[in-house]
């Protein structure tokens, strides 16, 4: 085996239990800012054919959710529908069959996380 000794890890004593507990307390904290001013209906395109339902930031809203918990896409409709209660905003949630075919289209691409 190896000679190598390591170094003992530095332990540090706390004294301030306080300010330390809500210091873990933070790191779970969650914070999702919804703009009421967002444009989560669709404008139309200018081309035939019905105008989409949902704008591309809402769409991009919905992936960003599955991407960032690594959920499947039903279960990111979910979270998104109850994320938009919680606020008090009574606005209508993509299909996730929606937000799987508009993903295709959008100009900005949310990396996948595995």
């Amino acid at each position: 085996m190896s000679d190598r000794v390591r170094p003992e890890p530095a332990k540090y004593k706390t004294t301030n239990w306080r300010r330390y507990n809500q210091a873990l307390k933070a790191r779970g904290a969650l914070m999702i800012w919804l703009d009421r001013d967002l444009q989560w209906s669709g404008l139309a395109s200018g081309k035939r054919g019905r105008t989409p339902l949902f704008s591309d930031a809402a769409i991009q809203f919905c992936l960003t959710i599955k991407a960032l918990f690594g959920l499947a896409l039903r279960q990111a409709m979910g979270m998104v529908e109850s994320l938009l209660k919680l606020a008090g905003l009574s606005w209508p949630v993509p299909d996730y069959s929606t937000v799987c075919r508009r993903q295709k289209t959008l100009k900005v691409r949310i990396p996948y996380r595995p």
